[in-house]
């Protein structure tokens, strides 16, 4: 079995959305245990479960939690959770129900973190344990994966752990010198379900050779934590995925088939099928990719957002171990990501050449203050403070912001925390001239999909 992790030895990194394979194995250890079925109604196990449309509600599997074919849009209420929440997980599920569709049930693929998390409901209701005390005791326990922690206490009390950084300006993410973030972003333990763990390289590679073995804990003892048929299961294409040539010079790593599985992307490279997944949150990155063909399980995880260096090491890696001639595709990505940086600031400033139109408020600044709420998200505070409009996410806390004027109503709302994404605001009047709704949307082109303002219907709560 070939195992290439990169890391730092026993110092953990958040692993990020390759952590939803461990929720799909959660759920396959408890099929095997015949105390549900992959294609279970949601309903039957979590009985106050509910999704925008009654049907959908009825017909949502267990299956249906993990593949991105539930309707929702891209990233679609990943604002009740990032880049932090006071929610609870039941809170979360209970507000799902609000969120209206972008596409009809199972007619399109479009990835979601929100519907992990009630993953990790099910994983509670089924088992009688909490999702993070399950994965713990079933799984990263009998793998002998010492570092791995499922609960972000955890994580903070452990000293040799990776801290996050990112290049923050104020144009756009990812330009600039590296910062260090604060660590309580991203996901937080609400969301963990969908991609809060932490572990070390060592054991990224003992969760590796466990997957290479269908289940079997490495060692030869015989144990199992999932069957066979639940592996092969977990890595057996669902959705299919709609695939767009990347662009010169990255073009070679574009698949000829595509696919999500359980937790899992299914797709080829140059022709030979690989199971792999990313993985982000704010300031760290993770990649890991199993070639079960060959035996092969190769992971990276960095603790910044340098795209480039992460996938260039990665795919470098399969070219040596697959026997493909040595290209640099560090330097390729880096390419890449150099034009797509200079790209996101042509639109830019194309949009600040086009739209900004020297224009006034149509009201004073007090009148745009208020409560206002949205029926997903919930409660947000706009006050007139010391000459200024302040914007305040109640349920995300410290997402305050300055909301400053843009033209006609729009404001642009600049957060305290530079890292958080800026966003439009844009307020439209009933005919008695007073706010009637709140619409939002990402300033940046290249914002990441997890600030879904554009979901947001704010109305003011009489």
């Amino acid at each position: 079995m070939g195992l290439a992790a990169a890391g730092c030895g026993a110092r953990i990194f958040p692993t990020g959305s390759t952590g939803k394979a461990v929720t799909a194995a959660a759920l396959a250890i408890l099929v095997d245990e015949g105390k549900l079925g992959w294609d279970d109604p949601v309903i039957d196990h979590l009985p106050d479960f509910r999704m925008y449309d009654a049907w959908v509600t009825r017909e949502m599997t267990v299956r249906d939690l993990l593949v991105h074919r539930s309707g929702l849009g891209l990233g679609a209420g990943d604002l009740l959770f990032i880049p932090r929440s006071s929610r609870s997980r039941t809170e979360i599920v209970q507000a799902l129900r609000h969120i209206r569709p972008a596409t009809s049930f199972r007619s399109a693929y479009a990835y979601d973190n929100i519907l992990y998390i009630v993953a990790g409901e099910l994983v509670a209701a089924v088992s009688g344990q909490d999702w993070e005390s399950f994965v713990r005791e079933r799984i990263f326990a009998p793998l002998g994966m010492a570092t791995a922690t499922s609960h972000e206490d955890d994580r903070f009390a452990t000293a040799n752990r990776a801290h996050p950084h990112a290049r923050i300006d104020p144009r756009l993410r990812g330009l600039g010198a590296q910062q260090l973030l604060p660590e309580r972003e991203g996901l937080g333990q609400v969301g963990a379900p969908a991609g809060g763990l932490s572990w070390s390289a060592k054991d990224f590679a003992r969760w590796m050779q466990a997957q290479l073995a269908l289940g079997a804990v490495p060692g030869g003892s015989g144990e199992r934590l999932w069957s066979e048929a639940g592996a092969r299961e977990m890595w057996t294409p669902q959705v299919p995925v709609a695939i767009r040539p990347w662009p010169a010079p990255i073009e070679a790593m574009t698949p000829q088939f595509s696919s999500y599985a359980l937790g899992w992307s299914v797709q080829d490279y140059r022709g030979v099928r690989v199971v792999q997944h990313g993985g982000a949150v704010f300031g760290v990155l993770a990649f890991v990719v199993l070639v079960p063909g060959h035996d092969l399980g190769i992971a990276l995880q960095i603790n910044s957002e340098d795209v480039d260096v992460l996938r260039g090491l990665g795919y470098e890696l399969l070219d040596h171990y697959l026997g493909f001639a040595p290209r640099d595709w560090v330097a390729a990505f880096s390419q890449w990501n150099q034009a797509r940086l200079e790209g996101g600031l042509a639109l830019l400033a194309d949009s600040a050449k086009q739209a900004r139109t020297a224009s006034k408020p149509s009201l004073p600044r007090a009148a745009y203050a208020g409560d206002y709420a949205d029926a997903w998200y919930g409660p947000i505070k706009i006050r007139d403070q010391g000459g200024r409009l302040r914007i305040d996410f109640t349920r995300s806390p410290g997402m305050t912001g300055t909301l400053s004027h843009w033209q006609y109503d729009t404001f642009r709302a600049d957060w305290d925390d530079a890292a958080i994404e800026p966003a439009y605001v844009t307020f439209a009047l009933d005919a008695a001239g007073a706010v009637d709704r709140v619409t939002m949307k990402a300033v940046s082109p290249l914002a990441d999909f997890s600030y879904d303002y554009h979901d947001l219907l704010l109305q003011p709560v009489r």
